[in-house]
């Protein structure tokens, strides 16, 4: 509901002035009602872009889309309701279909680009590759218990994507985590089943023992392979 009535603000907001520039020309933002609506416009651009991509151009004409704000709000409409409808909801099913077409296409560079790094990562000093595929090198070396999968956990630890981007750091928020050894991803329950108490590791962990083809938050997309920084503070 809220959406929606953002959606007919925009709507009301946009059409109420005309444009005063030139396809050419910048626009000038003098007012606070020109910045709203430049802003409400610049929003569902970018809504486009991000699902149709190079496709944008193909399926949205900026000129038409301010006549039919502008016509509408008037009563002069060109297409009824019900048309309406059945444009919105063909124009919804090709925008699903590109976009999963996109995620896939990811996806699959996402899988190509982590397999490459963890053939290089294998071959360094150090790092120490499982049978499942799950890379690990130790940082620092613990000398208290190993925990089992019925354990819980005081970790602290950092999550970076392959180039280096920081997801999700304890550190960061100054305070540990704590969680069943089963409670998270299968890269880290093996890989906490292999350190003890007091222990440092990076962990390489490819994309099926991380989340798979399922994107995560805004950095984690599909079949990312990611590292981290584990620090195995204790058993609880």
């Amino acid at each position: 509901m809220k959406t929606r009535t953002l959606f007919l603000l925009s709507i009301l907001v946009i059409a109420s002035i005309a444009p005063t520039a030139t396809a050419q020309e910048k626009a000038k933002l003098q007012t606070y009602s020109d910045s709203i609506s430049y802003a409400m416009a610049a929003s569902y651009a970018t809504q486009f872009q991000n699902v149709l991509g190079d496709s944008t151009a193909t399926y949205l004409n900026p000129d038409m889309y301010y006549r039919g704000l502008v016509e509408t709000l008037a009563g002069e409409s060109q297409i009824d309701s019900e048309a309406q409808k059945a444009l919105q909801l063909k124009f919804q099913s090709t925008m699903q279909r590109i976009k999963q077409s996109t995620l896939e296409t990811v996806g699959l560079e996402n899988k190509k680009v982590g397999e490459d790094f963890l053939k290089a990562n294998a071959k360094k000093e150090g790092v120490t590759t499982t049978a499942s595929g799950l890379q690990y090198k130790v940082l620092k070396e613990g000398t208290g218990a190993i925990p089992t999968a019925s354990n819980k956990v005081k970790v602290h630890y950092e999550g970076r994507l392959i180039d280096g981007t920081v997801f999700d750091s304890s550190y960061e928020r100054g305070e540990p985590a704590v969680f069943g050894v089963t409670q998270v991803i299968k890269g880290w329950t093996e890989v906490l089943q292999l350190m003890k108490e007091g222990a440092k590791y990076q962990v390489y962990i490819p994309s099926e023992l991380a989340y798979g083809t399922q994107a995560r938050g805004e950095f984690i997309r599909a079949n990312e392979t990611l590292v981290f920084d584990v620090e195995l503070i204790s058993i609880q």
